[in-house]
């Protein structure tokens, strides 16, 4: 392929054209659009959004409104020697004996994928090669370019003829916030994502990109660029990100930092050929209400300002929801406590407005200077220990240690930014020392990790704090907080502390109690957030299964501590009678 016909690529995003292909109906006899169940959901046209789907009859919390296998989907490079490059589950043993790159849980698994595998193991193997020029660059592409490769492929292998053609132009189909004028440095990523394309695919002319059904570079730049701004996050049951994935049919529905819905990989215990993609909804979604998602588009925990900057630089797009309009109050996710202590939140200062009053009882904020500045070396850390999480996590926790309280200090809620995202990683940090000195040969004494614990529970405590204030009941990521305060409120107690005033985390039978309460309460979220239907995923029948384990244990205790009480009464009244024999001999 010319350099000229990649540099259309940029000459596609400065000039947008419509694409040629469009679907001919929304009908139901359009193949795109089969996996949407016409019963429940219609497909419309909104004057600002374009289409979406919405509700055609009143659904509740926890309805899956929509499964489906992703269209196409890749690992990150990270995970693919990890896990299943079909099924996508952890603890793939079984390697392409031909790439040496890819593995498998099984050869069910390595058979059922050959049909894309073995072109992409061919690209592999070229990419892994020494390069033949300075230009080239050896290496695994990322998880983007080979899930779209997938994509092609699967569109060249059924062919291009008849009704083929609707149902494999998908990528053509998506939504097109990406025709709208973008900056130049996504020009240049859209271009860059064309060129390590056609390189993996060995494409060297024009007409062999014809093969795939793709006229010119400007075509290919549009779909480059349409996958970019509809790509899933493809996750494992507990939301861990395990790679990209596409899907249009999930992609008509809408954006909001609200939602109603959310995309999930529940999984379940019989697993499955390739990986279940899920539309849940979160609340109860009435007749005619859009149906919304948020998963792939932003973290719906950080504040307007920053959800802003995501969707324009990555989605192309300024949000109108309800939660961006709504100036009128405090959001918990950019606020400050009053310091009169009434309860009440003020706006989060800012160096173009420091002036803030409480809400609630309309007292000035004091001391902004200070705010503005933990908060903004609060969110300079949170880069630096993001960036160097696993590469060093010593480094990272020491980070979150130091930052953390000096923006508690500060008056930050538990829900505001960057104080809960410190406390999320420095917690998932100390999950992971915890299970390492779990698993390993411990080198901690029984005291710190006690220590390690507590502090775990504790700041779990807090993340789940702050999530209650953002989101939904039922929103699978304040579900599974709740299920992991639960999960390190029911690990046994290394050296439980001796018996003095109550403190948090309570210890011994009170600790159970909590756990067990924590666990309940997190089984019924899991349930909304992954869906009734499939018992809350994976997730949720683990934690199921903790809660059985725990109220045996309770009532193991409790029958313990009964037969104690029934031993220490007998020998009361033994020892009565005793001393009134005794009496009556005398």
């Amino acid at each position: 392929m010319s350099f000229a016909e990649l540099k259309a690529t940029r000459d596609a995003n400065a000039d947008p054209q419509e694409p040629r292909a469009a679907p001919a109906s929304d009908a139901p006899e359009d193949a795109l659009y089969r996996s949407i169940p016409r019963s429940m959901l219609e497909i419309r046209r909104d004057s600002d959004k374009g289409r979406g789907l919405w509700a055609k009859r009143n659904l509740g919390a926890g309805h899956t409104i929509l499964a489906l296998p992703p269209y196409a989907s890749a690992l990150s490079t990270a995970n693919l020697t990890t896990h299943c490059s079909l099924c996508t589950r952890p603890g793939a043993s079984k390697r392409c004996p031909r790439c040496q790159i890819v593995h498998y849980c099984n050869s069910t698994c390595q058979t059922a994928d050959w049909t894309l595998h073995q072109l992409e193991c061919a690209a592999l193997r070229r990419c892994m090669a020494p390069p033949s020029t300075s230009e080239q660059e050896a290496g695994i592409p990322n998880d983007a370019i080979r899930c779209l490769a997938r994509g092609m492929w699967r569109r060249r292998k059924k062919g291009f003829e008849g009704d083929w053609v609707r149902r494999t132009r998908h990528f053509r189909f998506l939504c097109s916030h990406c025709l709208r004028p973008v900056k130049w440095t996504r020009c240049k990523l859209h271009t860059h994502l064309a060129m390590s394309l056609v390189r993996f695919l060995g494409l060297t002319s024009p007409q062999e990109l014809a093969e795939y059904g793709i006229q010119s570079g400007a075509e290919l730049a549009q779909i480059v660029a349409k996958f970019t701004t509809n790509t899933f996050t493809l996750s494992s049951p507990d939301l861990t990100p395990l790679g990209a994935c596409v899907s249009p049919p999930v992609a008509l529905i809408n954006h909001a930092c609200q939602p109603n819905a959310v995309v999930v990989f529940p999984g379940s215990k019989s697993g499955g050929k390739e990986p279940i993609m899920q539309v849940v909804a979160i609340h109860p979604i009435r007749e005619g209400e859009e149906a919304r998602i948020l998963t792939a588009y932003i973290d719906t925990t950080l504040p307007a300002e920053l959800r802003r900057q995501a969707l324009k630089e990555t989605y192309c797009f300024d949000c109108d929801c309800s939660l961006c309009r709504g100036a009128e109050a405090a959001d918990a996710r950019a606020s400050v406590w009053c310091h009169k202590r009434c309860g009440g939140l003020c706006r989060m200062p800012t160096d173009e407005n420091p002036f803030s009053r409480c809400f609630t009882c309309g007292t000035v904020l004091r001391d902004t200077d200070a705010v503005l500045d933990a908060t903004r070396g609060g969110q300079q850390g949170l880069d630096k220990a993001t960036a160097v999480q696993f590469t060093d996590p010593e480094k990272a926790c020491q980070l979150t240690t130091n930052l953390i309280p000096i923006l508690a200090s500060a008056g930050l809620p538990p829900s505001t930014h960057p104080l809960l995202a410190l406390r999320r990683l420095h917690l998932a940090m100390l999950i992971e020392d915890i299970s390492l000195s779990a698993s390993a040969s411990p080198t901690s004494t029984p005291e710190e990790t006690q220590t390690a614990l507590d502090e775990a529970i504790v700041t779990a405590t807090q993340v789940c704090a702050g999530l209650d204030l953002l989101l939904f009941p039922g929103h699978p990521v304040r579900a599974l907080a709740r299920a992991e305060l639960g999960k390190l409120l029911a690990v046994d107690e290394p050296a439980p502390p001796a018996p003095g005033p109550q403190k948090y985390p309570p210890s011994g039978p009170a600790r159970l109690r909590m756990a067990l309460e924590t666990l309940l309460a997190a089984r019924d979220e899991l349930r909304v957030g992954f869906g009734v239907a499939n018992e809350g995923g994976e997730v949720g029948n683990a934690v199921r299964e903790d809660i059985v384990r725990l109220e045996k244990e309770m009532a193991v205790w409790k029958l313990g501590v009964g037969n104690a009480m029934k031993d220490a009464g007998l020998s009361l009244s033994l020892a009565g009678k005793k001393t009134s024999l005794a009496c009556e001999s005398e």
